[in-house]
């Protein structure tokens, strides 16, 4: 089934392999493994072999850095691993004599850990036997390191079993200087191995922000020695030691990655309060929230205890965050204990407060003063912009691009995560499509030519300039220890792109291609999002036979946004269902849908629809056979109506080919009724699913005469 999508599509390895060797023609720039794609490549003939005498040099003032001497030292190991080439540590007496020869110029601005605006340029150049990199800094040497890594590929002529960099000249540098993802680890727990497996996956695509969002009403993830009580009574036990978060920060150092940890407040804060009900609006009593929403416990902003409490613990999570930045978190106040209770109310009386929104800009006011004292800059929500607050806080939007760009004309610094939300289960190209200096392609403008309100065309140069970058997102209701590689990777390289590559690199193609090659790749780093996936699918199946249900699974994509909401989780409910099993996005859908368009473009008289109708035929075999699995598994009965609406799908496709190919009528109402039946499912979910390839079969029905 899959290699005839592959023989339609040429997939990315194929095209890179045949497209070099056996066809003998010049690769472009696009063709190249490479995420983020640089900012400039030039591809030259020939390539530099990668071979048992393959060896690493770093000298220049920067060389000594220990970033630089990690990430040289680990070159080799990951260069071995990709290849399954033993290479052993090897001394070059002469630096010019390495494989790869790193030069960095100078020592970092900052001493590790880095800072928001350190320089991450790099060149590369691969001729004459040698790849050279060369950095001004050490950070710029760690990224290029990343590019060497993609470039290395298997050779297919003339020697089989050899690999080899192509011959290239790159130079590059970020469009962003913040390029990060915020993981919420409050909902579901993930280890620290969990943690730093994603911090490698980060580092390999030029991310360069962690924001650890680490408390929130599900839990409180972080021992505090002041405040035990936090994580004795607000965790489970399941949460961070501070052994454990130096040793992660120093991980995320080593890789060239900050990070800065949230702490949700004043809403957003129920986990505090089992421990600390003082803390609170109310008189409680707390206890953790197992389910999700906007609750409605808050912090009491009117108690000086409160602020000397968050004094205490804000002084005491910086010595564990050496950041310059503190993301105080400030979304979704739920301001009706605010607006109820007679103690707040004659506090806003007293202090002159209109209203709830009022009385949040108090508490941020006053919070940001501790944050400062401490050496902080304050990091939030874009809930938290008022005019009160300071230039120096940095605005984190959410809501919208226009928050963004409001903050920005306002004199703020801002990131973006609107548009980059990786749990609502969106395909990357939808998040691709997501620029931080873009209009929204959803804005419809009341007459042609209109700005969208508040657009970046309205913004001074200097005002753009705040725009510091953006953050994907990964809220975890839905998500677990054991799926979250697959809800972030691959998607998360292509808004890693986004953020890195120049602006008009754009092309959705391109990006998909590339994204397939990196995916792999991403793999030799130890990241599991399909091999986790698999070992759920063979759960499910028990003992019997996983391939069909395997199969049947890549016709499948889960529910887009908040769909899967519906069924009320908790924190205990099992994420063990198919749906739970399967990316959120089917290569092999997309790779049918394209192919569709491809077989409905070509002249009828020269086309052939054979790997579609062997697709096709594999997937409805597939559904046929799993449905005695299905019918007996408890796990999986829920899902026959998916199983029924596959069969529909490809029942159509394949009747819908016979006609196109023989050029013969239908039946009389076949047209009518083969496009009602497949009307149900295109675009619309089924259960917890949807299946991407009813377009696609849609538009075979439609093309029928």
């Amino acid at each position: 089934m899959i290699s005839a999508i592959i023989n339609i599509h040429q997939m990315p390895v194929i095209r890179y392999l045949l497209t070099a060797a056996l066809l003998a023609t010049p690769l472009l720039a696009t063709d190249l493994p490479l995420m983020p794609l640089p900012a400039h490549v030039t591809v030259q003939a020939g390539t530099v072999a990668i071979d048992s005498q393959f060896s690493v040099s770093a000298s220049g003032p920067g060389a000594t850095d220990p970033r630089v001497q990690f990430a040289a030292a680990q070159l080799s190991k990951r260069v071995a691993r990709q290849t399954g080439i033993p290479l052993f540590p090897k001394a070059v007496t002469k630096p010019e004599d390495a494989t790869v020869i790193i030069q960095v110029n100078h020592r970092a601005a900052h001493e590790p850990p880095q800072r928001l605006g350190d320089n991450e340029s790099y060149s590369v150049s691969v001729a004459d036997g040698h790849i050279r990199l060369t950095a001004e800094e050490p950070l710029g040497a760690l990224r290029g390191i990343e590019t060497i890594l993609q470039l290395v590929q298997q050779n297919h002529s003339p020697d089989p079993a050899g690999f080899s960099v192509p011959a290239v000249t790159i130079q590059d540098s970020p469009r962003f200087p913040w390029r990060g993802l915020s993981l919420d680890v409050s909902r579901h727990f993930i280890p620290a191995d969990g943690i730093k497996r994603t911090l490698d996956g980060l580092a390999a695509v030029k991310l360069n922000v962690f924001h650890w969002h680490l408390s929130d009403d599900q839990g409180f993830r972080i021992e505090s020695k002041k405040y035990p009580r936090l994580q004795e009574l607000g965790s489970d036990g399941l949460f961070y030691t501070q052994d454990e978060v130096r040793e992660i920060v120093a991980y995320a150092t080593m890789r060239g990655i900050r990070v800065v940890p949230e702490f949700d407040m004043p809403g957003h804060s129920t986990s505090w309060l089992p421990g600390y009900p003082e803390l609170g609006s109310s008189e409680g009593p707390y206890e953790i929230v197992r389910g999700s929403g906007v609750l409605p416990a808050v912090m009491d902003p009117t108690k000086e205890s409160t602020y000397q409490f968050l004094s205490n613990f804000v002084g005491e999570m910086v010595t564990l965050f050496p950041d310059e930045y503190f993301h105080i978190g400030g979304d979704e106040v739920n301001p009706k204990q605010w607006n109820t209770f007679p103690h707040i109310q004659a506090f806003m009386a007293e202090h002159k407060l209109a209203n709830a929104a009022a009385l949040q800009a108090y508490f941020n006011q006053r919070l940001l003063k501790i944050v400062t004292a401490h050496g902080k800059r304050m990091e939030g929500w874009d809930e938290i912009l008022h005019p009160d607050l300071p230039k120096t806080i940095v605005i984190q939007s959410w809501r919208s691009q226009m928050s963004l760009w409001q903050a920005a004309r306002e004199g703020y610094q801002g990131v973006l995560s609107a548009g980059y939300y990786l749990d609502l289960m969106y395909p990357a190209s939808t998040h691709y499509l997501v620029d931080p200096m873009k209009v929204p392609l959803t804005f419809k403008p009341k007459k042609p030519g209109d700005p969208a309100p508040g657009s970046p065309a309205d913004l001074t140069p200097d005002q753009a300039k705040l725009i510091l970058g953006g953050e994907a997102a990964m809220w975890e209701e839905l998500a677990t220890a054991e799926d979250i590689d697959a809800k972030l990777w691959p998607r998360l390289a292509a808004i890693a792109e986004r953020f890195w590559s120049p602006e008009s690199v754009t092309d959705i193609p391109s990006m998909y291609q590339r994204l397939d090659v990196v995916n792999r790749w991403l793999e030799w780093l130890g990241l599991q999002q399909r091999s986790n996936l698999e070992l759920m699918r063979q759960r499910l199946a028990g003992d019997a036979a996983v391939g069909s249900l395997d199969t049947f699974s890549t016709v499948l994509e889960p529910v887009k946004g908040y769909v899967r909401h519906r069924h009320k989780y908790t924190s205990f409910s099992p994420f063990n269902h198919l749906v739970d099993s399967i990316p959120p996005e089917s290569e092999q859908a997309r790779r049918f849908r394209v192919a569709v368009d491809q077989y409905l473009a070509m002249d009828k008289s020269t086309r052939s629809s054979a790997n579609l109708r062997a697709t096709l035929s594999d997937w409805a075999n597939a559904a046929q056979r799993i449905r005695p699995l299905l019918q007996s598994n408890s796990l999986l009965t829920e899902d026959l109506p998916v199983d029924d609406a596959v069969t529909t799908l490809c029942a159509a496709a394949l009747d819908a080919l016979k006609y196109l190919d023989s050029a013969t009528p239908p039946p009389a109402n076949w047209k009518q009724s083969q496009a009602s039946n497949v009307a149900q499912y295109d675009n619309k979910p089924v259960g917890d699913f949807v299946i991407p390839i009813a377009s696609a079969v849609h538009s075979l029905v439609n093309a029928v005469q």
